[in-house]
This record gives structure tokens, sequence and C-alpha cells, in this order.
């Protein structure tokens, strides 16, 4: 006979709700990120096909204040924990548009710096965590292929300046990288397919 707490233990946690993660997405996220997440303002990322468990943590993290920006807290507190999984199961069912590379001069460098990282400095390659393909790893790392250079450049300027603090590997990494090295990885991860 089982007890009513190893029945709840035992209940499957409810699927995400793509209707409603979508009359979230239009009425609150599509000012900035576009009803579907997809290729919106460059200061803002593309949520288009991104891992759901991604996009959930770093709501949370909005949220509870971890992670730091004003109008996303805002926006974050508002949602509940089924909200933020119905929303990222609906931005994570999009299939994700290309991006392209700006800068021939420093796509080179970007694409070394990605595929190979910089040794002398021990940064490492960032398709070791983001995949080859910048497909990222579901629940670890983010999808990265195609996103706005300037939102990614900013993001990895935020880590290594301090004001982007919810991942302290990502603060070490970028810590030893240069403005140059920063924009060439932004601009070569724009047009990774």
């Amino acid at each position: 006979m089982a007890t009513p707490l190893a029945a709840s233990e035992s209940k499957p946690a409810a699927k995400a709700d793509l209707v409603k993660g979508e009359a979230i997405a239009t009425q609150v996220c599509s000012a900035c990120h576009t009803s579907d997440g997809s290729r919106g303002l460059a200061a803002n990322p593309i949520l288009q096909g991104q891992h759901p468990e991604y996009l959930v943590k770093q709501l949370s993290e909005f949220k509870s204040g971890k992670r730091e920006n004003a109008v996303m807290k805002g926006m974050a507190s508002a949602l509940s924990d089924d909200d933020m999984k119905n929303v990222a199961a609906f931005f994570a069912s999009k299939q994700a548009k290309p991006g392209a590379a700006r800068s021939k001069d420093l796509v080179a460098l970007g694409e070394k710096i990605y595929r190979g990282g910089i040794a002398d400095r021990q940064v490492p390659a960032c398709a070791g965590c983001h995949s080859p393909n910048g497909a990222g790893i579901p629940a670890q790392y983010p999808r990265l292929s195609g996103q706005h250079s300037d939102y990614t450049e900013l993001q990895l300027k935020n880590f290594r300046d301090g004001v982007r603090k919810n991942n302290p590997v990502m603060t070490g990494v970028t810590a030893k990288m240069n403005d140059r090295e920063i924009k060439a990885v932004a601009d070569y991860i724009a047009g990774l397919h």
C-alpha cells in the first residue's frame, strides 16, 4: 500500500504546455525577443531553438537576482515555475534561423579560438562545451550557433568584467581574452551552423 508521500514522489513532472508558452511569449517576451524568439534586435538574444533547461535556468536566475538585469528581473519575477517551463519549451520548439559573420578579417581568428582555444593563455576551445557546430549540450551549455554577435560580444565582456556573475567557468575563460578576441569569437559564432 503506497503512502501519500510515496505516491507524490513517483508522479511524473507535468509536461510543458506549448500553447501557454506561446501566450506568454506573445504577451510578455515579444517586445524584445519577438513573439517566436527569432532574429529581433541584435542587443537581445535569439531564443529560438535554445535548450529549454538553459532558458529556465536563466529566467530563474534573473528572478532570484543571481543574474542581474533590471528589465529581465521584472519580466521573470512575474513568471511562475510552470510559466518559465512553458515559455522555454515554446521557444525551444522553434527552429533557429541561421545567422552570418560580418567581419572577414576577424572570422578566421574567431574560428581558431572557437575550435582550438588560446593555448599560451590556457583558454579552452569553445567547441569543447558548446559543441563544434554550436549546438551546445542540453541542460549544461547553451546553443550558440547563429546568435547575434553584438549580444554574444556583450555577454562575453560582461563575464570578463564581472558584470555577469552567474557562471564562474565563463568568468575564468573570458578573463584571459582581450576585446579583439572576444569580438572575433562572437562574430564567428554568429555565422556558425
